[in-house]
């Protein structure tokens, strides 16, 4: 900082000089363009008028040549003619000089010259003062005494050269600007002076107690304000900030919070007085935040403090009420129907400050009180002003949060576990806090659900009754999970099942009544939100009244009923809600697929698995089949997604069930992979055919999804992992094994397949699916004569001669019987398959037979099959490719 004045008065001499040259630099510049124009002008052709026929000219002079016209003539107004004599308004009009052109925009120096300089020089006013004061007491000039009273004139002499440049102007009809208002800036500057010479009075010399400093700081501030009216914004701003942090410069050692919120509600109702004035919404807003700031401190002395914060927080709520919300009482006109971020985010913040209030205090019961009076004053305010309407979300969410917290908290010695004859029944409420809480939740879900019906129907607007509907419906169904929580412990409870019963019937009689009314703007949104809650009760109901696992079922029979709804009630949202509570499901299931955690249990097919999975896949499906009545839209399609999803499920979790015995984390084995294919192949040919039926893609492409899974487990775990040839694996008995499970019966499912894609499929898909089965029929054969040499445990023991014979024998009847079908059913695709086991048989022949067979079982091996080969192609001859002979050619006589 300077360490005289002088240095500052220097540099602001340097500052004006400079300012000076550059404006008369810039005048210069201005006076050649002007010139220069005036030379281009001057030296632009001028446009010669044609010359018109005079009226009533006659006789030889009226085709003689007019003399020549002198300089000053030569560009002459034409005559009027008869037929424009009548317009003299359109000639006057011609001559009337053009309009204005628009301002421009300041340049560089007029900004300079008219604004940073007058900004720049108040702020030298008050730097000015506040070092006046520093260079006294580092000089040892004056005494303290002196030096307040020196600034305290100082003050006077701004605030009054202030008023006087203000008087001036007006009196001269001088327009100021409206950023650099030079009488503004000056009462600013002594405002700013006046806060630190009391402050300093205070805070250095102890000449006034805190008492009389924060007085006298809060006169300042309030005159500041008032002066605003006068002056602009500026010093308004500057008056709200000095007002909110006065008193963190007046500290002691005993605060008063009583005294505080007194005097932040004076300064608050002057602050949105003026703001309501002059229309000014960042003086509103500014207002709000420094109040809202205010309530946290004290905060951590718990409930000792919970009177002065409450009054605090009801005496900004009503004041924003009163001169900030558009549309009531005193607060700025709006048009009807108009939701105003500023109206609503007021009533938010002090509901925000009774909520702090709630939280920090314990639960006090005075902080519950005040915290339902300003959420009823909520309801009221917004029911009378719809500006105010989104403070209806705020509450609603402040409500849940202090009946969440509550619920978390669930301290133990405020209940009393119960003895009641009714199991479920959670803890009596013997405390009072209990008793209270459970008197303002039931205030609260009345009032938003009474208030939110009767609303539907009052607006022109159709934003307004869905915020009202939303509120009534959510805000009953979140305070009843809260109590739920808290005095239940989420355990089975019946009576929180009637409650919620009660709640369901509430909300069916709502919908039903305004389904009946004529049709308003929103009405069908806030239906479809009234039968959700519906829906909602009833599946809280179910929750409350069963077993955990059963909420997941009851979102998915909330899909199923919504789905129903929509058929009685066709309201496009409901569909979107059927889809929503799929999703719901869903997401449920991906969190925990064991539905129940470890309560599974350990009985085959009958358990929760069954009715955590089958129970919402047959929900889904009959949800599907309500939706494709309307249209075959997005929220069908989700539904029927999760039909096929759960379906899956079912039969995976099912399996894995049944194969690990209750083990849903035990390794897979041969017949889990087998019992996967088998199912996912059937569950593939059963979407296949309703896919011919319904059209719906969500069926075209679940019957492929499914196919390629089946793929994968059948190439991956029966073919690799779990193959019995390469891996110690008990297979079981001869013939009915798991063999015949995990190979036959797939390349028999593969097979159907093939047959069920033809034809509305690629041919190569269908070609695909024949071959899957083709593979598996020939390790079914393989893997069984494997078995009759070594029994159960395929991967041990050496491959003797006898059995080298037995596949090939085994291939090459498997290949005849192939070409027996074909023939009988004229099939190609079964010839085709003959054709490739043969042509496998000859090349195990040529390639492991004749080196790994000796004796008698080579020579049978080549013997029996040129045989077949023989017959294959005499059959080919004479059956498939028999050569027609053609008739004899009858003789006629000559």
């Amino acid at each position: 900082m300077f360490e005289n004045p002088f240095e500052l008065v220097a540099l602001i001499s340097a500052i004006a000089a400079f300012m000076f040259a550059l404006r008369a630099s810039n005048e210069v510049t201005e006076l050649r363009r002007r010139l220069n124009l005036l030379e281009e002008a001057a030296r632009a052709p001028r446009p010669v008028q044609a010359q018109t026929e005079m009226p009533f000219q006659a006789g030889p002079t009226s085709a003689a040549a007019p003399p020549p016209l002198p300089p000053e003539a030569e560009v002459a107004p034409p005559l009027v003619t008869e037929e424009v004599a009548t317009a003299p308004a359109d000639v006057a009009e011609a001559s009337a000089p053009p309009p204005p052109l628009p301002a421009a925009a300041p340049g560089l120096e007029e900004r300079l010259g008219t604004r940073w300089v007058v900004w720049i020089g108040g702020l030298a006013l008050a730097l000015g003062g506040f070092f006046m004061v520093r260079y006294s007491i580092e000089a040892g000039l004056l005494g303290p005494g002196v030096r307040v009273f020196l600034g305290g004139l100082f003050a006077l002499a701004l605030l009054g050269a202030g008023e006087w440049t203000r008087r001036k102007e007006s009196i001269s009809a001088i327009e100021a600007l409206p950023i650099a208002n030079i009488p503004a800036i000056l009462t600013a500057a002594g405002t700013a002076v006046a806060f630190a010479t009391i402050y300093a009075a205070y805070a250095l010399y102890d000449f006034l107690v805190p008492a009389t400093a924060f007085v006298l700081l809060g006169i300042v501030a309030m005159c500041t304000l008032a002066a605003a009216l006068l002056h602009g914004p500026a010093l308004a701003g500057l008056g709200v900030v000095g007002a909110f942090v006065t008193p963190i410069l007046v500290s002691s050692d005993k605060p008063d919070f009583w005294a505080l919120y007194v005097y932040l509600a004076i300064v608050s109702a002057a602050s949105f007085g003026l703001a309501r004035i002059r229309l000014w919404r960042w003086l509103a807003v500014t207002t709000i935040v420094f109040a809202l700031l205010w309530t946290f401190p004290g905060l951590d002395l718990g409930a000792q403090l919970v009177a002065p914060h409450a009054f605090h927080v009801i005496a900004g709520f009503v004041l924003a009420s009163l001169l900030v919300v558009c549309g009531f009482m005193f607060g700025p006109d709006i048009e009807d129907g108009t939701i105003e971020p500023i109206s609503s985010a007021s009533l938010a913040a002090y509901l925000f400050g009774a909520m702090l209030i709630v939280l920090s205090s314990g639960h006090a019961d005075l902080g519950l009180i005040t915290f339902t009076i300003l959420v009823a004053a909520t309801l009221l305010v917004a029911w009378r002003a719809p500006a105010a309407t989104n403070a209806l979300g705020a509450a609603a969410v402040f409500v849940f949060i202090v009946f969440a917290e509550w619920a978390v908290r669930a301290n133990s010695d405020m209940l009393v576990l119960p003895g009641g004859p009714l199991p479920g029944i959670g803890p009596v409420a013997t405390d009072s806090s209990v008793t209270l809480h459970l008197v303002m939740a039931a205030l609260f879900a009345a009032g938003f659900g009474i208030a939110g019906f009767l609303a539907q129907g009052r607006s022109n607007s159709a934003i307004i009754p869905v915020v009202w509907a939303a509120t009534a419906t959510a805000t009953p169904i979140a305070l009843l999970v809260a109590l739920y929580a808290r005095i239940a412990h989420l355990d089975r409870s019946i009576p929180f099942a009637i409650l919620a019963v009660v709640l369901a019937v509430a909300f069916a009689a709502a919908t039903e009544a305004l389904t009946r009314r004529e049709t308003r703007p929103g009405l069908p949104i806030s239906i479809a939100l009234f039968a959700t809650g519906t829906l909602g009760a009833l599946a809280l109901a179910l929750t409350f009244a069963l077993e955990k696992g059963w909420l997941t079922i009851a979102l998915a029979l909330m899909s199923l009923g919504t789905a129903w709804i929509s058929i009685q009630r066709p309201i496009p949202f409901l569909r979107r809600l059927a889809a929503i509570f799929a999703a719901i499901v869903t997401a449920r299931v991906a969190y925990d697929p064991r539905i129940v955690g470890d309560a599974v249990g350990t009985t085959p097919i009958l358990n929760w698995l069954l009715w955590g999975y089958g129970l919402p896949a047959l929900s889904f499906w009959g949800a599907s089949i309500f939706l494709r009545r309307r249209a075959d839209d997005a929220p069908l399609r989700m539904v029927e997604a999760a039909a096929i999803l759960f379906t899956a499920l079912l039969a995976f979790m099912e399996i894995r069930h049944f194969a690990t015995g209750g083990q849903m984390t035990a390794a897979p084995s041969l017949l889990e992979f087998a019992l996967q294919v088998c199912v996912t192949l059937a569950m593939a040919i059963g979407l296949e055919r309703l896919w011919l039926r319904s059209g719906s893609i969500v069926h075209n492409v679940g019957a492929v999804v499914l196919t390629v899974i089946a793929g994968l487990i059948a190439i991956g775990g029966l073919l690799i992992l779990e193959n019995p040839m390469l891996w110690r694996t008990d297979v079981g008995g001869p013939i009915f094994n798991y063999i015949l499970l995990g190979y036959a019966l797939p390349s028999l499912l593969m097979l159907v397949l093939s047959y069920a894609v033809a034809g509305h499929r690629p041919t190569a898909y269908a070609n695909t699916l024949a071959g899957g089965a083709l593979v598996f029929a020939l390790a079914w054969l393989s893997l069984e004569i494997r078995r009759f040499y070594h029994g159960p445990i395929l991967s041990t023991g050496a491959t003797t001669g006898a059995e080298q014979y037995t596949y090939s024998i085994g291939w090459l009847g498997f290949g005849v019987v192939l070409l027996g079908v074909g023939i009988l059913v004229n099939s190609e695709r079964a010839r085709l398959a003959s054709a490739i086991v043969i042509a496998l048989t000859i090349l195990k022949a040529f390639v492991i037979d004749m080196s790994a067979l000796t004796g008698v079982y080579r020579a049978l091996s080549f013997m029996g099959l040129g045989i077949v080969l023989v017959a294959i192609g005499w059959l080919y001859q004479r059956i498939l490719f028999r050569r027609q002979t053609p008739p004899p050619v009858a003789q006629t006589g000559s």
